[in-house]
């Protein structure tokens, strides 16, 4: 199986930039359709973005659409995303996730591996 670690989380204020990245090992990577999700305190875990296999094709919830970008390189074992203009609606732990299918999901539940999480906080 695979196992993922994320990092790049902080302490930011609004408007600023931040690079997650989820490093995977013990399997190759492009197996795996990835995801980025994300829990604030109190609120149910949502979905942030995902992407295929290849990185061909990735989705994005409507509160991140246009501000973040999700992206992968596959032989560097490692997805990104780059979140720009944030918001403090944004502060939560942000996880990655793995899945076997080929299918993009938004749906935390469709995800088989996961990361212990990173936290960002936006200070307004």
């Amino acid at each position: 199986q695979v196992q993922l670690v994320e990092s790049g989380g902080g302490l930011v204020q609004a408007e600023d930039s931040l690079r997650l990245s989820c490093a995977a090992s013990g399997r190759t990577l492009s197996l795996y359709t990835m995801g980025w999700f994300r829990q604030a305190p109190g609120k149910e875990r949502e979905s942030v973005a995902a992407i295929t296999k290849s990185g061909g094709t990735t989705s994005y919830a409507d509160s991140v659409k246009g501000r973040f970008t999700i992206s992968r390189d596959n032989a560097k074992s490692t997805v990104y995303l780059q979140m720009n203009s944030l918001k403090p609606e944004d502060t939560a732990v942000y996880y990655c996730a793995a899945r076997r299918s080929s299918i993009v999901s938004m749906t935390w539940g469709a995800y088989d591996y996961w990361g212990q999480g990173t936290q960002v906080t936006v200070s307004s």
